[in-house]
């Protein structure tokens, strides 16, 4: 008799448990993106509203340019050859940098959690290089490389690599060791293991550090531009600031916050493809 009870009891409480949110409706997510529109426009009124105003608080409003200057400043580069020349070339700078770094800084780190002996022998060089700044490593850059254009990808690079690497090496480590033993009871063999459950189940943490890394690329190849670059969004910003043209370096602070949210925001889709398989959390109750 208890054990019919028993056997009564467990459907109920499944039932009540769902384990699978509801999906959100189509208006929760406008909803949620007019939210996040409305922020934006929000923030660039409260700027027009101090600036135009000469508000003096802790913060000096008066000495920085209105909305309406940055625009029409930006109206003005977007028109030049010059603009589209350097975020051209900061477009390639980051790229370039970013995807030797994803290409090492995964292979290194699903080394670093599936090797024994190679975290033993690269490990300790890692852990010693990851706390250095990679923008103060600009002064061997210019020492070690031919061209200040190879400096500064190789800045990007290093600035990119670490947290992708670390991020990786955690994942690797992090998988239950009974997905090995399922596929090793089978017969697979260690690219069996590899291809099937190491590479799969690390994504979520690999995507995690290439997010992070775009980021920190982005700042380092901005300042690395600023110090010996050229031609680049870094450089011209800076430049702007020598000659006191204050509406052209928020233009230029601008143009690096789109193009960091446009590369962030394409690792991050990519990493949801590829990462399907995933439980997502519904929207609207983030």
């Amino acid at each position: 008799m208890s054990a019919t009870a028993v056997r009564l009891e467990a459907p109920t409480a499944v039932a009540v448990d769902p384990v699978v949110a509801p999906a959100p409706g189509g208006r929760a997510r406008w909803r949620a993106r007019l939210v996040r529109v409305a922020s934006v426009v929000a923030a660039v009124a409260v700027w027009q509203l101090l600036t135009a105003n000469d508000i003096r608080l802790w913060v000096r409003f008066d000495t920085l340019p209105t909305v309406t200057q940055i625009v029409a400043a930006l109206q003005r580069q977007l028109g030049t050859d010059t603009y589209w020349l350097d975020l051209g070339q900061s477009l390639v700078r980051i790229l370039s940098g970013f995807l030797l770094a994803a290409v090492l800084g995964v292979g290194t780190g699903v080394a670093l959690g599936r090797s024994q002996v190679f975290a033993n022998i690269v490990g300790p060089l890692t852990e010693l290089a990851r706390p250095i700044p990679a923008i103060a490593v600009v002064p061997v850059a210019i020492l070690l490389f031919p061209t200040d254009e190879a400096g500064i990808v190789f800045i990007t690079f290093l600035a990119a690599v670490f947290p992708i690497l670390v991020s990786t090496r955690h994942a690797v480590r992090a998988l239950p060791t009974i997905w090995e033993e399922s596929i090793r009871t089978q017969g697979g063999t260690r690219w069996d293991v590899l291809a099937r459950v190491v590479l799969p189940g690390a994504l979520p943490g690999v995507f995690s550090g290439l997010s992070v890394g775009i980021g920190v690329a982005w700042i380092c190849v901005v300042s690395a531009e600023m110090i010996s670059g050229r031609l680049g969004v870094g450089y011209r910003t800076w430049q702007a600031y020598t000659i006191v043209d204050y509406p052209a370096v928020f233009v230029g602070i601008i143009t690096i916050g789109v193009l960091g949210f446009g590369t962030s925001a394409a690792v991050e889709l990519l990493g949801r493809r590829c990462t399907r398989w995933l439980p997502r959390v519904a929207e609207g109750t983030r």
